[in-house]
């Protein structure tokens, strides 16, 4: 898997974002049985650049912890079989899957972490594992989609043995 992450902005997580943002990404892509090699953008930004994006992009006018940016259109969420046949699906240099972007808000992944209790590392792997599931086509507008994904995340965090 290859993943390009670039960081903006003052704010410090404390932590090594790049080696745990890798480590969940691979349990993500284990846990739905992913056949291909894969890459993924990150971004780690500030609040008022990820307002303006939620605001360019989903026409909210405030900042948001986590944006989800997919390049490839599933039509049941996980099922790659498709992209065998769709050669555009994949880098050209690396042969890799190319799943999408990532944004995460720094200031907001410290706050939750906080405000629900637990350590940033925890939130930090929680919004990365969320937003896979995102990037595998899942989504959470109806209650049982909620619910399906809120359970793949608790498994992907209980393969990587992070808790609350």
């Amino acid at each position: 898997m290859s993943l390009y992450m670039e960081e903006e902005g003052g704010t410090a997580l404390g932590l090594d974002a790049e080696k745990i943002a890798a480590s969940v990404m691979d349990a993500a892509l284990e846990y739905a049985n992913c056949p291909y090699e894969a890459e993924v953008n990150l971004l780690l930004t500030e609040e008022d650049e990820i307002r303006e994006l939620n605001k360019t992009f989903r026409e909210m006018d405030k900042p948001t912890d986590v944006l989800s940016f997919p390049l490839l259109e599933y039509r049941t969420p996980g099922d790659f079989s498709p992209f065998e046949c769709q050669p555009e699906a994949f880098d050209p240099d690396s042969g890799e899957l190319m799943l999408g972007d990532i944004v995460i808000c720094k200031p907001k992944v410290l706050a939750q972490a906080e405000e629900y209790g637990h350590g940033v590392r925890r939130e930090f792997a929680f919004l990365i594992a969320h937003s896979m599931l995102h990037l595998f086509g899942y989504d959470h507008m109806e209650e049982s989609q909620r619910e399906e994904m809120e359970q793949k995340q608790r498994e992907i965090m209980d393969m990587l043995k992070i808790s609350r």
